[in-house]
């Protein structure tokens, strides 16, 4: 852990609310039981630098034996990124990854030209009462690399870079900011952060990364004079120098973006691509249900249920 002189704001309140290019309201959506809040796409914005979706997870309360049961689906093109507050996922894949993801650690599984896992609350956290409270969001990969072989990789908590100042705590996830880079393979330019800002606490965003995005999880901020309550996702104009403010609760946020990509993405249920007929085709073999003899197969430890293709 270590103190950045990166985190000293200038003086920040110089730009106007304008420079937020595009104010992003989440949509809720139900999971089959369990609602989650997603940003991304958005109808004026389908990315933020590479990230195409971002959905919040909870708050959620379960009684003993309850949790979530995200059923075998397949992903091309596209990298999944699960990051938690709170409680726990039981990830299971088809590279035959099995992985338990706990608070402040990164699960980071590219589908390049396709995958298939599962997300379940574990065996152990069911055992009695708990939370959920997480972020979800997908890369887009760039076309060079669309057709790679999946893979996985899972960095604990204490392997991410932390970075403390006033009043500022800083988890890079993935990428490149303030002088520090996460230990995560990345295929473009990219940036995610988890931060907590005490009340009154203040921080630039990079100015190295041509799109910036923040996503308030809890508490509010001030920008340019302007409250934003939690639940907020806002996209800044390139160029402009952007310091943030906490309320009077304080505030966690998750800080994104990165380079854009050459082009938008056709997104299709699970999958992304940038052609219409590499999104058929994965469309197809996930309907042929060949496993181990197509495209997919099934997660080892997880193969008696899987969702079906949307028709």
């Amino acid at each position: 852990m270590s103190w950045n002189p990166a985190l000293v704001p200038g003086c920040p309140d110089e730009i106007g609310v304008d420079a937020i290019e595009t104010l992003i309201v989440p949509r809720a959506r139900d999971i089959g039981g369990f609602e989650v809040r997603r940003a991304l796409p958005a109808p004026k914005r389908q990315m933020v630098g590479p990230f195409i979706f971002f959905d919040q997870a909870g708050p959620a309360e379960f009684l003993t034996g309850q949790g979530v049961d995200v059923r075998p689906h397949p992903h091309i093109g596209l990298g999944t990124v699960t990051y938690l507050y709170r409680g726990d996922f039981h990830h299971r894949d088809s590279l035959g990854t099995d992985q338990i993801i706990r608070p402040g650690a990164l699960n980071w599984m590219v589908a390049g030209r396709g995958v298939t896992h599962s997300e379940r609350t574990s065996s152990t956290a069911r055992q009695g009462p708990h939370s959920l409270f997480g972020i979800q969001t997908w890369v887009a990969l760039p076309e060079t690399v669309e057709d790679m072989a999946p893979m996985f990789e899972h960095h604990a908590r204490e392997a991410l870079p932390e970075i403390e100042a006033d009043g500022v705590s800083l988890r890079l996830i993935m990428g490149n900011a303030y002088g520090e880079r996460a230990p995560v393979s990345v295929f473009t330019e990219m940036f995610y952060a988890d931060v907590v800002l005490q009340p009154g606490a203040r921080l630039p965003l990079p100015d190295d990364h041509e799109d910036r995005g923040i996503y308030v999880t809890e508490g509010s901020i001030t920008i340019a004079g302007e409250d934003f309550d939690a639940g907020r996702m806002m996209v800044f104009r390139p160029g402009d120098a952007i310091t943030v403010g906490a309320g009077p609760q304080g505030a966690r946020l998750m800080l994104l973006g990165g380079a854009t990509l050459g082009g938008p993405r056709f997104i299709w249920w699970n999958f992304v691509a940038s052609s219409k007929e590499r999104i058929e085709a994965a469309k197809e073999e996930w309907r042929s249900a060949r496993w181990g003899s197509g495209l997919f197969d099934l997660p080892a430890g997880d193969r008696d249920e899987f969702i079906p293709l949307p028709e």
